[in-house]
């Protein structure tokens, strides 16, 4: 991790070829049974399992994790936290500036925790690839645990998926009592119309009855630790390929500003 070191060891120990890892996540509701910083915990600790397994290949460097995203669609519940679509924007730019300014490393591998931070990450990547002379990609945490939209109950936030990860990275979080006391969700169709239609968008909350039981978007009573230990390993070895695309990407630039 680069809070590890001391000032004198950063200039030898991370080069300019070196991947920095920075993970980001939220403070919202997760339903009954998870805390308000799952997806924070989530990504901290997913990517701790990426730099132990792809760190000495690639050289990889954990930055400290971004805590509080975007959340609007979780804003009725107490305890969620969200910034603005602006303050976000404000606090990604100051933070990449400061990235190029007191590190060496040009890689940057977002771990994105939470879903709802997608879209701006989308946008902000491609200006701060151009302004800030990174080389940038985001991996997307729950699309890659939970790749299956078109199920039955897809699972969205807080339901099995999640929190099957959540046994297996920090299972001294979850309310276990309240888990068998959760409700049947509503069927998917909702969920497919409202979130993951392709071509219209519309600004959903998680309180919707439609979508959503007790705040959960998915069917958590079905999760298991060792449902969550097949969801790590995929995560965790999917973003080899990931790092491996980022690395070919910033070969491809050098290449191009060569020949320039």
């Amino acid at each position: 991790m680069i809070g590890h070191l001391v000032f004198g060891e950063v200039a030898t120990a991370v080069q300019a070829g070196s991947v920095l890892c920075l993970p980001m996540g939220s403070m919202e509701q997760h339903g009954p049974h998870l805390p308000l910083n799952t997806d924070c915990v989530i990504a901290d600790a997913l990517t701790r399992r990426i730099v132990a397994r792809w760190g000495d290949v690639h050289d990889l460097w954990q930055l400290p994790a971004v805590p509080v995203g975007l959340s609007r669609e979780h804003a009725w519940a107490p305890g969620t936290l969200s910034l603005t679509v602006s303050g976000m924007t404000a606090y990604l730019r100051d933070l990449v500036c400061e990235i190029v300014r007191a590190l060496p490393a040009r890689n940057l591998l977002i771990v994105n925790g939470h879903g709802g931070n997608r879209g701006i990450l989308e946008a902000l990547t491609r200006e701060m690839c151009g302004e800030f002379g990174l080389n940038i990609a985001t991996l997307h945490l729950g699309a890659m645990m939970s790749p299956d939209t078109a199920a039955d109950i897809p699972e969205i936030h807080a339901g099995k998926d999640e929190t099957s990860v959540m046994l297996v990275l920090a299972p001294d979080l979850v309310r276990r009592e309240a888990m068998a006391a959760l409700k049947p969700p509503p069927g998917g169709e909702a969920a497919r119309a409202l979130v993951f239609d392709p071509g219209a968008s519309y600004p959903w909350s998680s309180d919707d009855p439609r979508l959503s039981a007790s705040g959960i978007m998915g069917d958590a009573r079905g999760a298991s630790a060792a449902y969550g230990e097949t969801i790590v390993a995929r995560v965790v070895e999917g973003a080899g390929a990931v790092i491996q695309r980022l690395k070919n990407n910033a070969a491809v630039k050098r290449t191009a500003e060569k020949k320039a």
